[in-house]
C-alpha cells in the first residue's frame, strides 16, 4: 500500500521545467518554450503562454489526504451473485459481502462463516460482546459506523486474523482497552473518527502489526502518550488526529514512528511543541499542524524532515519564525503560511527551498519574498494586487475622475469667494477654509494615482517597501487631516448656524477674530490627530501603511491595541459625535422654521432659513458618506471578515463624496452667490462696453 501510494504521488507531483534556470529570478517558463513570464501570470486563470503551459499543473498535488477518498473506494471485484448460504432476509448479498446498513438492527446477525466483507452501519448496536466475530476467519473488511456502540469487549474481535479494515466512526466509544486489537495482525486500517475517545495509551494498539492507516478525527484527545505511540504499529504510515484537544506534543511521543509519511494535527489545541518531535519521521511526507495555538516553532523542529513536500502552519497565533526555520526542505512542494503576520519575513527565508511550487500567505505582499515559487496566494487583497496598487481597473480610472473634480471644484469656490466680496466675511472664511481642508483630499488621490502608475505591473516587488515608506505614511496623514478638519469644520459652521437660527434674537453672531481662532484651533487639532501616530511608533506600529492605500479604516486582528483604539477613537469616537452634532442641530434647525415661519418676516431671517435648508443636502450627503464608514469601522472590530474591495471603494469612492459635494452645496448653488457673480459679470461686461 505504501508503495502504491508513492507512485501515485510522484505522479501527481508536479517538477518545474530544467528551462527555468534559463528565466531571471522571479519569472518561469511556458513549458518547453524558452518564453519567460512573470510568476503573477502563472496559473491567474488566463492564458498567456501561446501554448497555455501557464496554467497547467496549477493545482496543488504534493500532499497526501485529498487522495483520502480515493483509497477508500478501493474494492475488489466481487461476483454478482451470492456466495453465502446464510444471511438474514432483510440484508443484501453480492458475492461474499453482506449489506445490513440501515435496517435498524440491535444486534450482530448470523451470516456464512467464508463471509468477506460485513456492512452493519447506522443500526442500533450498543455494545461489542466477547467472541462476536469468531467465526469469521475470513473477514476482510469490518463496518460499525454510526451506531451507538460504547463498550467493546476486549475479546470482541478475537479470531479475526484477517481482517484488513475496521471501520468503526460516529459511535460513543470513550476508551479502548489494552490488548482489544490483539487478534488483528492483518489489519492496515482503523477508522475511529467522530467517537468520545479521551485518551490512548500504546498497548491499546497492541498486535496492530500491520496497522497502516489510523485515523481519530473529530474526538476529545487531550493528550497523546508519552511512551511511544508507534510501538505496536511499527508500519503506522498515516495517521490522523484532526477536530481533537490535543495542547502538547511530546519528542517521545512519535520516538518510534519511523515509517509515518502522513500526520495531520489540524485543528487542535496544540500551544507547545517540544524540540526533536518530528526527529525520527525521516520519511513523513505530509505535516499539517494548521489551526491551533502554536506560539513558537523550535529553530531546529524541522532538521530532519528532508522528504517532506506539504507542510501547512497556517492559524496559528505564531509570534516569529527564525530565517533557518524551512532550511531542511529540499524537496518541499508545498508551504501554507495563512493567516500568519510575519513581521521578521525576507527572501532569506525561502532561498533554500528550491523545488517549492505552491506557497500561501495571508498578505499578498509577502509574495514579493518568495520569487523562486511559480505559484503564490493570495493574488490579490481587494485593495491591491500583484500588479497594480488598485486592484479595481474602474478605481483606477476614478480615482484620477475624483482628485480632478475635488481639486478644480474647491480651488474654483477659493479664488471666487477670495475674487467677489461678501456681507458675511466670518462665513466666507469658513467656507474657504473647508475648501482647503477638502482639496487635500483631492491631493491624496492623485498621489495614490501617482504611485498605482509607478508601480504598474510590478506592484508586488514594491508592496512591502511601499506600506513602510515615508511617502505611504505623509499621504495617509494628509488624508486623516483632510478628513478630521473637514468633519470639525462642517460641525463648527452647523452649530453656528444653529445659534443664529434657532436664537435669532440673541444677536448672536460671531465676529471675524472669534472665527478665526476657531478655524486655526480646527487646524491645530486636525494636525495633531494626524501626526500622532508618528510620535510613538512602539504603541500605533505602521498606523498608515496597513494597506496600500494608506488609509487606517479598516482594523485588523494584528494591528496593535494602541492603534487599534486610536482609529476607533476617532471614527466611531469624534466623527460620530460630530455627525450626531449635525443631525441634531439640523433637525432642531427645521423643527424651529416650521414653527415660526408663519410669523416671521424679517429679510434677514429669511436668509438664515434658507441656508438651513440648503444644508439639509449636507446632512443627507453626510449621512451617504459616514454612514458605511461607521458601518465598516464596527464590523472590522468585531473580527467580520471584510472584502478589501469594500474598503477600496469606501476610500476612493464614498470617502471623497463630501469633499466632491462641499463647494458645490455650499457656494456655486446658493442663491446669494448666483447673484453676487450675475453681478460681477454684469460689471465687467458694461465696463468693457
Amino acid at each position: 500500500m505504501s508503495a502504491l501510494l508513492f507512485v501515485v504521488l510522484s505522479s501527481l507531483s508536479h517538477t518545474l521545467p530544467s528551462l527555468a534556470d534559463a528565466c531571471p529570478l522571479g519569472q518561469f517558463p511556458c513549458g518547453n518554450l524558452s518564453l519567460c513570464l512573470p510568476q503573477p501570470q502563472h496559473c491567474n486563470g488566463h492564458h498567456d503562454c501561446p501554448n497555455g503551459a501557464d496554467e497547467e499543473n496549477c493545482v496543488d498535488n504534493s500532499g497526501w489526504p485529498h487522495l483520502f477518498d480515493a483509497f477508500r473506494k478501493i474494492r475488489i471485484q466481487e461476483p454478482t451473485d451470492c456466495m453465502l448460504d446464510v444471511y438474514p432476509d432483510v440484508c443484501l448479498c453480492k458475492g461474499w459481502i453482506v449489506n445490513c446498513n440501515n435496517k435498524n438492527l440491535q444486534h450482530i446477525p448470523a451470516v456464512s462463516s467464508n463471509v468477506t466483507a460485513l456492512e452493519l452501519n447506522s443500526n442500533g448496536l450498543i455494545s461489542l460482546l466477547p467472541l462476536l466475530f469468531i467465526r469469521y476467519k475470513h473477514l476482510q473488511r469490518l463496518h460499525l459506523e454510526n451506531n451507538s456502540i460504547e463498550i467493546i469487549s476486549k475479546r470482541a474481535f478475537s479470531g479475526l486474523f484477517s481482517l484488513r479494515k475496521l471501520f468503526l466512526s460516529q459511535n460513543r466509544i470513550s476508551a479502548l482497552n489494552a490488548g482489544i486489537f490483539t487478534d488483528l495482525n492483518s489489519l492496515e486500517w482503523l477508522i475511529l473518527d467522530e467517537n468520545r475517545i479521551t485518551s490512548l495509551h500504546q498497548k491499546s494498539f497492541e498486535g496492530l502489526k500491520s496497522l497502516f492507516f489510523l485515523s481519530l478525527l473529530n474526538n476529545s484527545l487531550e493528550q497523546l502518550p508519552k511512551m511511544c505511540l508507534c510501538l505496536y504499529m511499527p508500519h503506522l504510515n498515516w495517521l490522523e488526529l484532526e477536530g481533537n484537544e490535543i495542547s502538547s506534543l511530546w519528542s517521545s511521543t512519535f520516538g518510534n514512528c519511523s515509517s509515518l509519511t502522513v500526520l495531520a494535527l489540524r485543528k487542535n489545541r496544540i500551544s507547545t511543541i517540544e524540540d526533536g518531535t518530528f526527529s525520527s519521521m525521516r520519511h513523513l511526507i505530509d505535516l499539517d499542524l494548521s489551526i491551533n495555538q502554536i506560539l513558537d516553532l523550535p529553530p531546529t523542529l524541522f532538521q530532519n524532515l528532508q522528504k517532506l513536500k506539504q507542510l501547512n502552519i497556517s492559524n496559528n497565533p505564531l509570534t516569529y519564525i527564525y530565517e533557518n526555520q524551512f532550511d531542511s526542505f529540499a524537496n518541499l512542494r508545498s508551504l501554507s503560511m495563512e493567516e500568519l503576520e510575519i513581521p521578521t519575513i525576507s527572501t532569506r527565508m525561502f532561498r533554500s527551498l528550491s523545488n517549492l511550487s505552491h506557497i500561501y500567505f495571508k498578505r499578498f505582499e509577502y509574495c514579493s519574498y518568495s520569487p523562486n515559487v511559480r505559484s503564490c496566494k493570495p493574488n490579490s487583497n481587494g485593495i491591491s494586487s500583484f500588479e497594480n496598487l488598485l486592484a479595481n481597473i474602474v478605481l483606477r480610472v476614478f480615482v484620477w475622475v475624483m482628485a480632478f473634480i475635488i481639486c478644480f471644484g474647491n480651488v474654483f469656490v477659493i479664488c471666487l469667494r477670495s475674487c467677489i466680496t461678501s456681507e458675511n466675511e466670518p462665513h466666507t472664511m469658513a467656507i474657504k477654509s473647508l475648501c482647503c481642508a477638502d482639496c487635500l483630499m483631492g491631493v491624496y488621490l492623485f498621489f495614490i494615482g501617482a504611485f498605482d502608475i509607478k508601480y504598474c505591473g510590478e506592484y508586488n516587488r514594491h508592496a512591502q517597501i511601499w506600506m513602510e515608506s515615508l511617502w505611504c505614511q505623509l499621504i495617509g496623514s494628509l488624508a486623516m487631516l483632510s478628513t478630521e478638519v473637514s468633519v470639525m469644520m462642517l460641525a463648527y459652521m452647523t452649530v453656528e448656524k444653529y445659534l443664529c437660527i434657532v436664537f435669532p434674537f440673541q444677536q448672536y453672531r460671531a465676529g471675524r477674530r472669534q472665527t478665526l481662532c476657531s478655524l486655526v484651533s480646527i487646524w491645530v487639532l486636525g494636525f495633531v490627530l494626524a501626526a500622532a501616530p508618528f510620535w510613538d511608533h512602539q504603541t500605533f506600529g505602521n498606523f498608515y501603511g496597513r494597506n496600500g492605500v494608506c488609509f487606517p479604516v479598516h482594523s485588523e486582528q494584528a494591528e496593535k491595541l494602541g492603534a487599534r483604539c486610536y482609529s476607533t477613537g476617532i471614527f466611531l469616537g469624534l466623527n460620530l459625535l460630530a455627525f450626531v452634532m449635525i443631525v441634531f442641530s439640523y433637525s432642531s434647525m427645521f423643527y424651529s422654521v416650521q414653527k415660526t415661519a408663519k410669523s416671521a418676516r424679517q429679510v434677514a431671517f429669511n436668509h438664515e432659513v434658507s441656508i438651513a435648508k440648503r444644508f439639509f443636502f449636507i446632512v443627507f450627503t453626510d449621512a451617504m458618506c459616514w454612514t458605511p464608514i461607521f458601518l465598516l469601522k464596527t464590523l472590522s472590530l468585531l473580527r467580520v471578515p471584510i472584502d478589501g474591495t469594500m474598503v477600496l471603494w469606501v476610500v476612493i469612492f464614498i470617502l471623497p463624496i463630501n469633499s466632491a459635494l462641499n463647494p458645490i452645496i455650499y457656494t456655486i448653488t446658493t442663491t446669494t452667490f448666483q447673484e453676487r457673480i450675475k453681478l460681477c459679470l454684469r460689471f465687467h461686461c458694461r465696463g468693457n462696453n
